[in-house]
């Protein structure tokens, strides 16, 4: 019980960054820019606490540290700017979206082996971020925002496909997160909206660097390892939903029919890919 509290917990904090970068960002409370910096200027903040309470060593080669802390700057930046134009369901559901098939498809041209229910299931979720992404009726997705999350969504693959290589996930992350931020600080110098930053956009983007990214990111290091890989996977599938329900909720944002049926849709299929994994010999 007392994994299924924390992992529970840790889709809800990835779901908060959603709401949080829109309530910031999408509300006009602070720059795009601005957020992913002290986002990420939290986080590494809290991780290095946590390191030095764990009394880990932070080191890591430098072509992981680049890697790495490009790759979630990446992440952290198309995030931010997304969250200008587009609600937090439907931004996690494009996030999301992109990630598992990017994932999926480095998978199969690295010759992972790949059942046909698993190409099925590919289709199906393409098909379904297609079918909520085509503008039609009242559902009118902003393209620019749909482009920066599609971003975010590559930046946020290949950040979890270089934790494979990782031996100590924490000081990894730690070490991702510093080598961010300093990427970051000149775009904001260049970019950067405002001269000031309102308090309550500043506490909204340290409530998501170090409550929902840092320490999330830390409390699910620490259950992953007591999850099978398909229900690891599969948990994180319901992080678009929490999303999207928190943001009808607390955001007034508008469910509709075909934002609903492109998210079953989408979940569907990815789920399909992760149920229709070839099985071990032996």
């Amino acid at each position: 019980m007392r994994v299924i509290a924390l992992t529970v917990l840790v889709m809800m904090a990835f779901a908060a960054n959603s709401v949080l970068n829109r309530m910031a960002v999408g509300a006009g409370e602070i720059g795009a820019m601005e957020f992913a910096l002290i986002r990420l200027v939290a986080g590494a903040a809290t991780l290095l606490m946590l390191c030095r309470y764990r009394q880990q060593s932070i080191a890591q080669s430098a072509r992981l540290s680049l890697l790495g802390g490009g790759s979630l700057a990446l992440y952290m930046i198309g995030f931010s700017l997304a969250y200008r134009s587009l609600d937090a369901g439907l931004g996690a559901l494009i996030l999301f979206g992109v990630v598992q098939i990017t994932m999926f498809g480095w998978g199969a041209l690295r010759g992972a082996a790949v059942s046909s229910g698993q190409y099925l299931g590919a289709v199906v979720a393409f098909g379904g971020l297609a079918y909520v992404l085509w503008p039609a009726g009242s559902v009118q997705v902003p393209l620019t925002g749909a482009a920066f999350m599609a971003a975010a969504g590559l930046g946020w693959a290949i950040y979890s496909l270089l934790g494979r290589q990782v031996q100590t996930p924490l000081a990894a992350t730690t070490m991702n997160f510093l080598w961010a931020s300093v990427m970051v600080v000149p775009l904001v110098w260049v970019l950067g909206e405002a001269e000031r930053v309102p308090v309550l956009g500043a506490g909204l983007a340290v409530a998501a660097g170090a409550v929902t990214s840092g320490l999330g990111y830390a409390l699910w290091y620490r259950v992953l390892p007591q999850l099978q890989p398909a229900v690891a996977a599969t948990v994180q599938l319901s992080v678009p939903v929490i999303a999207m329900m928190a943001g009808v909720v607390g955001l007034g944002e508008v469910l509709t029919l075909r934002l609903l049926i492109g998210t079953l849709v989408v979940l569907g299929g990815i789920a399909l890919v992760i149920m229709a994994a070839p099985r071990k010999a032996g």
